[in-house]
């Protein structure tokens, strides 16, 4: 048999780097600037030709009030399931690339913006890295996060936060309603 010795356990590693289990990862979608709807739309073709991903499922298009200033439209959320091969870093900067590619500007906080991605969830994991936090923070308190998900997943649980159904039932009403 093969003795076991470095340049083999290199080789698995590589192997396993190659070809990584496929993992679900879910992405909020927000924008209330140039046409949202059509926004929503073209990210979601985005979404589906990022490398080594696919776009499973979109909820419907909820619209709901802005959070933080008020001088600004409403916004236009929806949630994507992904099936991606790549991990949760990488995932996150093709979602900053998709909304850099429609014009994103990160300048005033919570202010308006014509694309919004959010990794909201990564496979059961809980990560916490000074660019990223997974589950998504706060996603627990927002209707227009939660409601989506509970359109693709309604039995999902959150990694740290327990039932979506029950985070549902928790939430005050965010005047967050389907788009007709």
């Amino acid at each position: 048999g093969k003795s076991p010795h470095q340049p083999l356990m290199e080789t698995e590693l590589e192997a396993s780097r190659s070809s990584p289990e496929r993992v679900k990862a879910y992405v909020g979608l927000g924008s209330n600037l140039n046409d949202p709807e059509t926004r929503l739309k073209q990210a979601f073709e985005a979404l589906d030709r990022i490398p080594r991903t696919r776009c499973l499922e979109r909820s419907r298009i909820y619209q709901s009030r802005p959070v933080g200033p008020p001088d600004q439209p409403d916004y236009l959320n929806a949630v994507a399931l992904l099936s991606t091969q790549l991990d949760a870093h990488r995932l996150l900067a093709e979602l900053q690339h998709i909304e850099r590619a429609q014009g994103r500007v990160r300048n005033r906080r919570w202010g308006p913006r014509t694309l919004d991605l959010d990794l909201l969830l990564f496979a059961d994991l809980m990560i916490e890295t000074p660019d990223l936090v997974v589950p998504h923070a706060a996603m627990h308190q927002r209707l227009f996060v939660l409601l989506p998900l509970a359109d693709i997943s309604p039995e999902l649980r959150i990694p740290g936060l327990g039932k979506l159904q029950d985070l549902i039932k928790a939430c005050s009403d965010q005047g967050v309603r389907l788009l007709d």
